[in-house]
Parts: C-alpha cells; sequence; structure tokens
C-alpha cells in the first residue's frame, strides 16, 4: 500500500511538472494564470486621474451575487485612493427592481434620462439574460452604445449573452456561466469561449463566469487601474484573500 501511494504521489508531481512546462514553454496570445504560471503579463495602466463613472445595468430577476459583489468592489476603491470610483444603477425604466432573490432596487436613472458619462459598463447577469432580455431593443441598444464609449465593459455570468446580443464580444475572447457555455458557443458560435477559468481579459472586454467568483474580475481591475496594494486593501476590509497569481484567468494581449 505505502508503495502505490508512492508511486501515485510521483506520478502526481511529474504531471504538475509537465503541465508548469507546458504552459510556460507554450507561444500563444493567450496565457492562463496558475500557481505555477508567475511571469503572466498584466498589462498595468496609469492611476486614473478622474473619478470613473460605473454604470451597473439592473433588469428585473438580475442576481444577487452578480450585482452586489462587483458594485461592492468598486464602491471602495474611494476609501482607498483618490479619486476613485462612482457607481450608479442603470434600467430601462425608473421604476422599482426585483432581483431574481427578491431584494427591491430604485434604479438610479432609466434609459431616459441624462446619464453621466459611463466609463466603466458592468452587465450582471439575471433570470432573462438568455432569452427575453436578448430581445429587449431598448436594452440591447443601450448596452451597445454604451459599451463602445466605455473605456471597459464587465460581464458577470450570462450576463456575456446580453454583451454577445449586442456585438460587443465580436472578435474578442470572452467566457460565462460554466454550465451556459455550451448553450453560449451555440448560440454565438463565432466567438472564441474559454472555460475551466474565473474571468477573460481581452482588449476593454472583461467577462466571467460570476457567482462567488463575481469578486475576480472587480478586482482585478482595480488591480489593473489602481494597483496592488489598492486591490489587496479593499480585499482584506471584504475579508478576502486576494492574490491575482492564484486566480484563474486569461489575459488576451
Amino acid at each position: 500500500m505505502k508503495n502505490s501511494k508512492s508511486n501515485l504521489y510521483l506520478i502526481a508531481v511529474g504531471s504538475v511538472i509537465a503541465l508548469s512546462g507546458l504552459i510556460t514553454g507554450g507561444c500563444s496570445s493567450n496565457e492562463v494564470k496558475t500557481q505555477e504560471n508567475e511571469n503572466v503579463y498584466i498589462p498595468q495602466v496609469s492611476k486614473p486621474d478622474k473619478i470613473w463613472n460605473v454604470g451597473f445595468l439592473v433588469v428585473d430577476g438580475v442576481y444577487n451575487s452578480e450585482l452586489v459583489a462587483p458594485m461592492d468592489i468598486l464602491h471602495h476603491t474611494v476609501f482607498h485612493t483618490n479619486p476613485g470610483m462612482k457607481v450608479f444603477t442603470v434600467a430601462p425604466e425608473k421604476d422599482v427592481i426585483t432581483t431574481f432573490e427578491g431584494l427591491r432596487i430604485l434604479p438610479d436613472y432609466s434609459f431616459d434620462d441624462d446619464i453621466p458619462p459611463i466609463d466603466v459598463l458592468v452587465v450582471p447577469s439575471a433570470k432573462h439574460s438568455m432569452d427575453s432580455d436578448l430581445e429587449n431593443i431598448a436594452l440591447i441598444n443601450f448596452v451597445r452604445s454604451t459599451g463602445e464609449k466605455a473605456s471597459y465593459v464587465m460581464s458577470l455570468c450570462d450576463g456575456a449573452f446580453v454583451l454577445a446580443k449586442a456585438g460587443l464580444t465580436a472578435n474578442h475572447e470572452s467566457t460565462t456561466f460554466p454550465s451556459d457555455i455550451s448553450k453560449y458557443r451555440t448560440m454565438f458560435p463565432d466567438l472564441t469561449v474559454h472555460e475551466g477559468v474565473s474571468f477573460v481579459h481581452d482588449d476593454n472586454l472583461i467577462t466571467s463566469v460570476g457567482g462567488a467568483k463575481s469578486f475576480d474580475p472587480a478586482l482585478y481591475l482595480v488591480e489593473l487601474l489602481y494597483g496592488n496594494k489598492t486591490a489587496r486593501g479593499i480585499a482584506f476590509g471584504l475579508v478576502i484573500d486576494w492574490d491575482l497569481k492564484n486566480i484563474e484567468h486569461i489575459i488576451v494581449h
């Protein structure tokens, strides 16, 4: 029994070493962040010298986790850097939005309001992100026009379907909720879709799997814009052990 366990251990170690060699030795436009890959490319952007407006798209049936997690992270920038981000919600109409879990939200703006210029558009997943929301012309037009002007566009979970319908994922690599990847590929067959990662960053597009991983892309964006110290400070305040090198992700560059 001891010999058998030893052999299994040696096989496992050998597999990890081989995998590490493939990751660090391959030549590709993509780099997957793993614990074995210490030198993944992370583009650094100068600290913004203005308040960045972050607009969260909210519709009936939006999921709490995909809305609250990134909002929590991005809002907390104001306590760790100056200037930070200003977060607000935008909905098709200025009526109360009821989340999938029953939380009632009064949006800050409707599509018809004079909305501040949005630097970061965040599209959380909602109950109908894969069906009727995609047929909402006003919704898709808003996402398209706003996303084309924004510095960054982020989706959580099935929010990627909305971005794809609006044409914002064209010529970009992306991901979505794990169990919906097959449907995502079927509906949008021209896209390069990744699985087994927390998020994918391609140019100005950041797509994520959502759920409990919804903190990851927001912390990544904070680190990208404001640096590791700010990201780790925000994470510490929310009792999150943030270390980008331990997060499975893909950066296309």
